[in-house]
């Protein structure tokens, strides 16, 4: 529960220490904040977590921003920025399990 609903979140590393069940629940509750309006921004080391929920991801490197751009494209722009169920299932575009689920429900 948030008090006094403001319109912005900023996050550090939210899923630190959240085992898979939490971080769940997290996601569930950052998506119903989001389409309530809030926007949120995160730090994360956390490439699934940015994979299922951001729509713009921008990645550091040293202090420098090294790729900037939409999630699909920026994640699977290099090996090391990609979520593990993008590395597996390349060269299809999917980042998330719940991606996955959705196009086998769908009959894709």
């Amino acid at each position: 529960m948030l008090t006094g609903r403001p319109p912005l979140l900023l996050l550090d590393e939210p899923t630190r220490g959240l085992d898979y069940a939490a971080k769940a629940r997290l996601v569930g509750v950052l998506r119903g904040l989001a389409a309530e309006g809030h926007a949120i921004v995160l730090a994360t080391h956390d490439v699934e977590l940015a994979a299922e929920l951001a729509h713009r991801v921008v990645i550091l490197a040293d202090g420098e921003v090294v790729a900037d751009g939409p999630t699909g494209r920026v994640v699977v722009s290099s090996p090391a920025f990609a979520p593990q169920t993008a590395k597996i299932l390349a060269p299809q575009e999917w980042l998330t399990v719940s991606q996955v689920r959705g196009a086998l429900e769908a009959g894709a």
